[in-house]
């Protein structure tokens, strides 16, 4: 008995999808991330079982991280990280916004104190905080 030839998948899971290209580490937290709002598919919102397509448009919020990406491979398997670099592309808007906040950020930490505050000025901060 002959098997039907393996056809490459025309639609997956978002969740799923997620998951694979390791934007969340568990299938879980990428459906907790779409039922929260973090996830956009074409500019509108998605739920978990939504089906992506070779194609679509997904704007991803993680934490302060934002990312735009256009899904250009569909997997169901989790591989490495190589292989899931290749089922998206992250938009040249999305890259120059994401490296201009983290140069923001390398510039604040920079200039943030040099070293852990002692036993006075903990102190002094205390008061600061709560003034009784």
């Amino acid at each position: 008995m002959n098997k039907p030839p393996i056809s490459p998948a025309t639609d997956l899971r978002a969740d799923q999808w997620l998951w694979a290209a390791r934007f969340f580490k568990t299938r879980s937290l990428a459906k907790q991330a779409i039922d929260g709002g973090k996830v956009d598919v074409n500019g509108a919102g998605c739920k978990p079982a939504k089906a992506l397509h070779v194609g679509d448009v997904l704007r991803i919020s993680r934490g302060e991280e934002r990312l735009e990406v256009e899904v250009l491979g569909l997997s169901d398997r989790r591989g490495p990280a190589s292989v899931a670099q290749t089922l998206y592309r992250e938009t040249p808007a999305s890259r120059l916004a994401r490296e201009a906040i983290q140069q923001q950020r390398q510039l604040v930490g920079a200039s943030g104190p040099l070293k852990r505050p002692d036993k006075h000025a903990r102190r002094d901060l205390r008061r600061l905080k709560d003034p009784r």
